[in-house]
C-alpha cells in the first residue's frame, strides 16, 4: 500500500506539468477569473479535461486482484485487473472551475474511455468518473475563489465515492473488497493531494503574472505622472531629454533614446559619446520602425551601430505616433538580448502608447489654446467698430460746437486708438490701462454733455496691476452712457469701482439710468438680442471672453431695476485661484 502511494505521488509530476500548460490557454484563464465561459470555450474545456482524465488513467498503476501484483504503467486490462489512477483529478478540477456542464462533460469522456479498457471494475469506475464531475460541479461557486483545502477534500471525496461504487457494482465482491483494501487509501489520499496541488500550481502561476502586471502598471503610472508636464510642450529636445532621464530612473536599461523622424532628440546612458542629440538617425532599424510604425526587438547584428565597439548590443525600438502617423521612436537599449523578456517588451509597448497619447493630448491642448486665442481676437475685433463709430460721431458733433475742444478730444482719441490697437495684439491688459481707456472715453462724453453727468471713481490702487482682457471695462461704461441714460432728463450718475477681495478683484459699473426690463435681464450677455436700441453684442462678447479666460465664476453679473438703474460687475480671480 505504501509503495503504491509513493508511486502515485511520484506520478503527480505529470499533473503539475499539465497544470502549468493549462495556464497558457485563454479558456482556462476565463475559468480561473470566474468569468462565464462561452459555449465554444466550454466545449474546449470539456475536451481538454476529458483528455486530462484519460492521461490520468494511462499514467496509473494496474493491479491484479488475484495475484495482488502491480504493474508500473496501465495498458490493456484482463478481467481480473483494475487501475489505481489519478483520473478523478481532471474531472474534479473541471467541475470546480467550470461548473456542472464542464464537469459532467469531462467525466463522460474520461468515464467512457475507462469503460472501454475493460477489467472487472470497468462499469463502476466509468460511472464513478461521471459522478465525480457532478460532485465537483455542485461545489462550483461563481465569483468566489476555490480554497486549496476544498479542492483536497472534494478530490478525496470523489475518490471515496468511487471506492464505494466499486464495492456495490464490481463482481465478484471479494475481488472488489481486496482491491479497495489495497488501493483505496492511497488513491483517496493521492487524488486529494493531486487536486489541491493542481490548483496550487495554477494559482501560483497566475498570481505571479498578476504581480508582474501590477508592478508594470505601477511603473507605467509613475512614468505617466512624471512625463506629463514635459510632453505638454510637445516632442522636442528639451522634453525628450527629460523623458529619457525619467525612463532611465524607472527601467533597468543601459540607455534610453528618443528620436523624431529625422534626428536624435535625446540620448541618456551608455553610448552617449556617439549617440548624440541633434545628429541624424544612425541605424537602419530605427528608420524601419519609422516607416512601418511597428515595434522591433533588435539584436546585436541588427542594430548595426556606426561605431563598432558600441556597448549597446540589444534594443527594443517602439514607434511614437501622432494622429495615426509615426512622429518618432522610443528606444530602450540593453547590454544583451538576454535582458529582454516578455514583461519588458510589454512594458515598452505600453510606454510607447502612453507617450504617444500624451503627445496627442499636448497637440490637442495646443490647438485648443490657439483656437481660444483666435476666438478672443475675433471677439475683440467685433468690439472695435462698435466703440470707434460712436466716438467718431461724438467728435464730429463737437467740431460743430467747439473746434478747440474737438482738437483736444482728437488728441485724446488718437492716444486711445494707439492703445486700442496695441490691445488687439494682446490677450490681457491691466485694470490701470482699462481705466485710462475709460477716462478717455468719458472725457468725450463729458464734453458733449456738459454738467449733465457725474462720475465717481472708487478705485483700490493695489488692484491697478491686475490683468484683465483688453476692451472689457470701456464697453460697459459706453453701454451705460448710451443705453442706460437714453432719454433721461435728470442728472446722470455713473460709478466705476475696483475692489480687492480675498481671492481676487471685483470690477463694477453702476448707473442711475433707465434700467433693464425683467423679461430680458436673464438673456443679457448670454445671447445676441435684436432690438431698436442695439443687439447686445458688447455685453455678449465681454461675457464670452471673461468666461473663456477665467471660467464661469467670472461671467458678467447684471442687476437692474426699471427706473432705478443698473449694476454690471465681474470677478477676476487672483493668480493663485486662476
Amino acid at each position: 500500500m505504501f509503495v503504491l502511494l509513493l508511486t502515485m505521488l511520484e506520478r503527480l509530476g505529470i499533473i503539475v506539468t499539465i497544470a502549468f500548460i493549462l495556464t497558457r490557454f485563454r479558456f482556462f484563464r476565463a475559468m480561473i477569473y470566474e468569468r462565464k465561459l462561452k459555449k465554444k470555450q466550454q466545449y474546449i474545456a470539456i475536451l481538454f479535461f476529458g483528455f486530462f482524465g484519460i492521461i490520468g488513467t494511462y499514467s496509473g498503476v494496474t493491479f491484479n486482484a488475484d495475484s495482488l501484483d502491480f504493474n508500473r504503467w496501465a495498458s490493456g486490462l484482463t478481467h481480473d485487473e483494475a487501475i489505481a489512477n489519478s483520473r478523478v483529478i481532471g474531472v474534479v478540477i473541471a467541475g470546480l472551475l467550470g461548473g456542472y456542464r464542464v464537469g459532467i462533460g469531462a467525466g463522460l469522456i474520461a468515464g467512457i474511455h475507462r469503460f472501454t479498457l475493460g477489467g472487472f471494475t470497468a462499469a463502476a469506475c466509468g460511472l464513478a468518473t461521471i459522478l465525480a464531475g457532478v460532485i465537483a460541479g455542485a461545489f462550483h461557486k461563481e465569483h468566489r475563489q476555490i480554497k486549496l483545502t476544498n479542492a483536497f477534500f472534494i478530490g478525496a471525496g470523489a475518490e471515496m465515492v468511487q471506492m464505494i461504487i466499486i464495492l456495490f457494482l464490481a463482481d465478484p465482491f471479494l475481488k472488489a473488497l481486496n482491491l479497495v483494501e489495497m488501493i483505496g487509501i492511497p488513491m483517496i489520499f493521492a487524488n486529494g493531494i493531486g487536486s489541491a496541488l493542481f490548483l496550487l500550481v495554477i494559482k501560483n502561476v497566475v498570481s505571479e503574472e498578476e504581480k508582474a502586471g501590477a508592478l508594470q502598471a505601477q511603473v507605467t503610472l509613475r512614468i505617466a505622472n512624471k512625463t506629463i508636464p514635459f510632453l505638454r510642450k510637445g516632442l522636442n529636445g528639451e522634453s525628450a531629454e527629460a523623458v529619457c532621464s525619467i525612463l532611465m530612473e524607472e527601467m533597468n536599461a543601459s540607455a534610453v533614446s528618443i528620436t523624431n523622424q529625422e534626428r536624435i532628440l535625446a540620448h541618456i546612458g551608455s553610448g552617449m559619446d556617439h549617440h548624440c542629440p541633434d545628429e541624424p538617425i544612425q541605424t537602419q532599424i530605427t528608420r524601419q520602425v519609422l516607416e512601418t510604425g511597428e515595434m522591433i526587438v533588435a539584436k546585436d547584428k541588427s542594430i548595426d551601430c556606426v561605431k563598432k565597439d558600441c556597448p549597446l548590443n540589444a534594443a527594443v525600438i517602439a514607434p511614437l505616433k501622432q494622429r495615426g502617423k509615426t512622429a518618432g521612436t522610443l528606444k530602450i537599449y540593453f547590454q544583451s538580448e538576454k535582458e529582454i523578456n516578455n514583461i519588458s517588451i510589454e512594458l515598452i509597448s505600453g510606454l510607447s502608447s502612453l507617450l504617444s497619447n500624451q503627445l496627442e493630448m499636448a497637440e490637442a491642448d495646443h490647438a485648443f489654446q490657439l483656437a481660444k486665442e483666435a476666438e478672443i481676437k475675433a471677439l475683440q475685433a467685433q468690439i472695435h467698430p462698435h466703440f470707434l463709430f460712436n466716438t467718431m460721431n461724438t467728435i464730429v458733433s463737437l467740431i460743430r460746437v467747439d473746434a478747440d475742444k474737438a482738437r483736444k478730444l482728437l488728441v485724446s482719441f488718437s492716444n486711445f486708438i494707439r492703445q486700442n490697437l496695441h490691445g488687439t495684439t494682446e490677450t490681457t491688459t491691466t485694470i490701470g490701462n482699462e481705466l485710462d481707456h475709460v477716462k478717455a472715453y468719458l472725457s468725450i462724453v463729458e464734453t458733449r454733455f456738459v454738467d449733465k453727468i457725474e462720475i465717481d471713481y472708487e478705485i483700490d490702487e493695489t488692484a491697478l496691476t491686475v490683468e484683465i482682457p483688453p476692451l472689457t471695462l470701456q464697453p460697459l461704461v459706453e453701454n451705460a452712457c448710451q443705453h442706460g441714460f437714453r432719454d433721461k432728463q435728470e442728472q446722470w450718475s455713473l460709478e466705476i469701482s475696483v475692489r480687492s477681495v480675498s481671492d481676487g478683484t471685483i470690477v463694477g459699473v453702476k448707473d442711475n439710468g433707465y434700467g433693464i426690463e425683467e423679461k430680458v435681464l436673464d438673456r443679457m450677455g448670454q445671447e445676441l438680442m435684436a432690438s431698436a436700441s442695439g443687439s447686445g453684442l458688447a455685453l455678449y462678447n465681454i461675457n464670452r471672453r471673461l468666461s473663456i479666460m477665467y471660467g464661469p465664476r467670472s461671467a458678467l453679473k447684471i442687476q437692474s431695476k426699471v427706473g432705478a438703474g443698473t449694476m454690471v460687475s465681474f470677478f477676476i480671480p487672483s493668480r493663485e485661484e486662476g
